[in-house]
C-alpha cells in the first residue's frame, strides 16, 4: 500500500515507519521543509497518490513550558487545519484509509471505554477532538476513517523511561498499533497498555493488536 505520512520524524513516525515498510509498504514521510500541511495545493499533490494517510504530525512544547500562553497554537493547527487539508484532500483522491492519532486524556479521571463521554476538555485538548472528527468526516465519506486515542507514552524519545501513569502506552506499541490501525474498520479506538484504568479491548478485537508492555 502506497502510504503518505506525516510527522516521520517525531516520535510516532519513527515507531511506526519502520514496521509499515517492514510489512511491504510504500511509505513516503516528508520533512516538514518538504510538504506545507497548510498548503492546501501542495497537501492535494502530495495525497494523491497515496492509498492511506497517517497524520503523525505534532508540535507538543516541552512539559516545562505547557501553560505558558500560545505554547499550543501550532500544534493546534497541525491537529485540527491539516488534518482537515489531509481529509479533504484524500476525499478528492483515491484514498482508501485515513489514519488520525489522538489521546485519551479526553476522558474524565478514572475507568473509560469508547462509550464514556468526553471531559471538561481543557483548551490545549479541543484540536485533538476535531481531529477525531476529520477521520470521522473521512469515514462518513464512505471511506475508512480511524482515530487512536493513545495513551501516556513512555519509551525512547519521549522523555519517559517507564510509564508515570495509568493510562500509558510502550512508545514501541504505539507503532505496532499504528500498522495494525491499517487492518481495523472505521471507528474511534483506545490503544493502552492492558491493565490500564482506560480500556484497550475494542482495538484488540478490532485489528488483532495487542500490546508487549
Amino acid at each position: 500500500m502506497r502510504i503518505l505520512l506525516t510527522g516521520g520524524s517525531g516520535v510516532l513516525g519513527r515507531a511506526a515507519v519502520p514496521r509499515l515498510r517492514e510489512q511491504g509498504h510504500e511509505v513516503v514521510a516528508p520533512a516538514r521543509d518538504e510538504l506545507d500541511l497548510f498548503d492546501a495545493a501542495a497537501v492535494r499533490d502530495a495525497v494523491r497518490p497515496a492509498e492511506a494517510v497517517f497524520h503523525l504530525a505534532t508540535r507538543i512544547p516541552p512539559r516545562g513550558r505547557r501553560k505558558e500562553p500560545g505554547v499550543w497554537a501550532e500544534n493546534d493547527r497541525l491537529r485540527a487545519e491539516a488534518s482537515a487539508l489531509l481529509v479533504d484532500a484524500a476525499l478528492a483522491a483515491a484514498t482508501e484509509v485515513y489514519v488520525q492519532p489522538s489521546v485519551v486524556f479526553v476522558y474524565p479521571p478514572g475507568p473509560a471505554n469508547e462509550a464514556t463521554p468526553v471531559g471538561d476538555v481543557p483548551a490545549s485538548l479541543r484540536s485533538a477532538l476535531a481531529a477525531e472528527a476529520e477521520a470521522a468526516r473521512f469515514a462518513d465519506a464512505g471511506r475508512r476513517g480511524i482515530a487512536l486515542r493513545l495513551g501516556s507514552l513512555w519509551g525512547p524519545g519521549t522523555g519517559s523511561d517507564e510509564a508515570d501513569d495509568d493510562r500509558s502506552l510502550w512508545v514501541e506499541d504505539a507503532g505496532t498499533a499504528l500498522v495494525a490501525a491499517l487492518a481495523a474498520p472505521s471507528g474511534l479506538y483506545n490503544v493502552v497498555a492492558d491493565g490500564a484504568a482506560v480500556s484497550n479491548e475494542l482495538f484488540k478485537r478490532a485489528s488483532g493488536w495487542c500490546p508487549l508492555r
